[in-house]
């Protein structure tokens, strides 16, 4: 792995946890290594055991390797800032999931798809940690344009765009993005959970 500028971690967890949770963030720096197909399937093979309810699993990937014909449909769809540093990522994968299920001959809505696709996406992310590679996922895309360079099937909807690879030297970035390289701090857990009550 390229060496980095240190990154100063200032997370802490409230109470103890694996570290896992606390040493995986969203940079957006990557190197040029590439990623192989099988090194992807792996982080889509986590992606996949995510929990869903009834065992649905509703979400759906479609993934391009830097270079391919694939990679660029997807690069296409990204908003301009999202897209000046996503296209150096070794991988884009894209995040979406099926509405409704067949079930006695009728497509019935199921409620929880957006859900269980965001377990599968967090599934995907310690996959990808866990392999010393990051994971940065984005909103900011066209949906439209996406849907259509992919053949998005019909009762299907995009969730999100998803850069993987190796992490690369932090002043590689613009330096507008080298300050945002840093692992983003969370709520304490008391402004986000309580007993019997919402906050």
């Amino acid at each position: 792995m390229t060496a980095h500028t240190a990154i100063h971690n200032p997370r802490e967890a409230d109470h103890p946890i694996h570290a896992q949770f606390t040493s995986r963030f969203s940079p957006r720096g990557f190197t040029p290594k590439a990623l192989t197909e099988e090194e992807v399937l792996a982080v889509l093979e986590a992606a996949r055991w995510a929990p869903s309810a009834s065992n649905n699993q509703p979400w759906r990937f479609a993934y391009g390797l830097r270079g391919d014909a694939a990679f660029g449909k997807i690069a296409d769809s990204l908003v301009p800032f999202n897209r000046s540093w996503a296209e150096k990522a070794a991988a884009l994968i894209v995040v979406a999931s099926r509405t409704t299920i067949e079930k006695d001959g009728a497509d019935v809505p199921v409620p929880t798809h957006a859900f269980d696709a965001g377990a599968a996406w967090g599934y995907l992310a310690l996959q990808a940690h866990h392999a010393g590679l990051i994971a940065h996922a984005m909103a900011g895309f066209d949906p439209k344009t996406l849907a259509e360079n992919l053949k998005l099937p019909e009762g299907y909807v995009l969730h999100a765009v998803v850069a993987v690879g190796e992490h690369g030297n932090i002043e590689n970035l613009p330096e507008v993005l080298q300050a945002r390289e840093v692992p983003s701090n969370r709520f304490p857990l008391d402004k986000v959970a309580a007993h019997g009550k919402f906050v």
